[in-house]
């Protein structure tokens, strides 16, 4: 095969797709109706979502078609701000932003495949997520097969939900609930952690900037790719939750996981749990699938530029970090064999809202491109973007102390081995 492969529009658009519909929109509104129960308090904070993702989309949309190299944040960091952040921004993808995804997708996977009674499950989950690693060190032509299969394994199983929400009528005593005030609630700071859980949801509308190297026609592709998947995901992940509330209870819904399980067997029955339960987990499979895909490309930028991770350097004759996608697995089992799924998640979205809010706002230092695609409404929509990602932190910080921290002591550390890196490369 040539080195020279390049994926176009449609495989972009499906690691988009596949990148952000994970475990988040399917688990996320049990979690929210803890502190936020009103219908359209729900509603608007999947659009909120939504449209942070869609400005995060037009920004990142023009700073990878300025820069035209792959890297993503860990690139417009790096050139907007100063190596030092750019680094923590490769250092946080390393170990949440493309790791936990992973993980959390292979604990979820392990808690929708258990009614089936599998033996060593755990083992089982593992062996699927090196199996995906080894898939993705053969060659770009065998991920963009294996990426498009699975993402529309994923789509047709989306579809089925909002099929079934479309043909059958509400439950008795839903959750839909008009009957609390909509106004006291978006302004408790419960709102901001549910809002956390929802862009967690959205994580991923920048997934094909991380392989700008590897498209096509990036000047067209990558914008094409980014906003049209963000916008089809903001659209299926609003009609999926009146679906959710629509068939399940306040009482059988709040602060459980398995929202879409729970809501879904109370139209069709419990005989179809098990069967609604393995089409959530293996669904995820393209989830990993995409975050195996791209990850290894930051780490193998930054490896470039940082003798402490010069062994992540070697390419296959695909141009292909190996080395790179091994490493990120190693990571992948350490994260998948600690921590809670709750936890995991709510320092994860810590942190990759924290690392795109530097970069949304590296975008305000570039002198724009006229060459490439140009994010309209800019710089206000970026502005906007930052201001309320920045009121979004500080409600985390005061209502989940404990996670913040661990986030914060996860870039502590990242900011040890840059210094350790600055060390080799002055001495070496």
């Amino acid at each position: 095969m040539s080195k020279t492969h390049k994926i176009g529009w449609k495989t972009a658009l499906m690691l988009v797709i596949s990148n952000m519909v994970g475990t988040g929109v399917f688990t996320s509104l049990g979690y929210q109706l803890v502190e936020v129960q009103n219908v359209w308090s729900i509603v608007l904070l999947w659009i909120l979502g939504g449209v942070l993702a869609l400005i995060g989309a037009f920004t990142f949309a023009e700073l990878g078609t300025h820069y035209n190299k792959s890297g993503g944040d860990y690139v417009f960091i790096s050139e907007g701000f100063s190596p030092f952040l750019g680094y923590l921004s490769a250092w946080t993808s390393l170990i949440v932003g493309f790791s936990a995804p992973v993980a959390i997708a292979g604990l979820a996977m392990e808690a929708y495949l258990s009614p089936f009674h599998i033996p060593n499950l755990r083992w089982y989950i593992v062996l699927v997520i090196v199996g995906v690693s080894l898939f993705h060190t053969l060659s770009l032509k065998h991920s963009s097969f294996f990426q498009i299969s699975a993402t529309v394994f994923k789509l047709l199983f989306v579809l089925f939900l909002l099929g079934v929400g479309l043909w059958f009528p509400s439950t008795e005593e839903n959750a839909l609930n008009l009957e609390t005030s909509f106004l006291s609630e978006i302004s408790k700071s419960g709102f901001a952690v549910s809002l956390l859980y929802v862009t967690y949801a959205y994580t991923g509308w920048n997934a094909a900037a991380y392989i700008v190297g590897e498209i096509r026609n990036p000047q067209k592709d990558l914008p094409r790719a980014l906003i049209m998947g963000t916008l089809a995901v903001m659209l299926v992940y609003v009609l999926l939750q009146i679906v959710f509330l629509r068939f399940g209870t306040l009482l059988q819904l709040e602060g459980q996981a398995e929202v879409a399980i729970i809501s879904v067997q109370n139209v069709l029955g419990k005989s179809s749990m098990p069967w609604i339960s393995a089409g959530i987990g293996l669904q995820l499979i393209a989830t990993m699938s995409s975050y195996v895909w791209i990850g290894p490309r930051i780490i193998h930028a930054m490896a470039k530029h940082y003798n402490l991770w010069s062994w992540l350097r070697p390419l296959n004759a695909h141009d292909i970090p190996v080395r790179a996608i091994w490493f990120q697995c190693l990571v992948i089992l350490i994260l998948l064999l600690s921590g809670s799924l709750q936890q995991v998640l709510i320092y994860t979205s810590f942190l990759l809202q924290l690392m795109g809010t530097l970069a949304v706002a590296s975008f305000l230092k570039i002198k724009r491109n006229s060459n490439g695609f140009k994010s309209p409404w800019s710089p206000f929509i970026q502005y906007f973007y930052v201001v309320f990602s920045l009121f979004v932190l500080a409600f985390i910080i005061y209502d989940k102390p404990f996670e913040s921290i661990i986030g914060l002591g996860i870039l502590a550390f990242g900011a040890f081995t840059y210094f350790i890196s600055k060390k080799e490369l002055e001495n070496g």
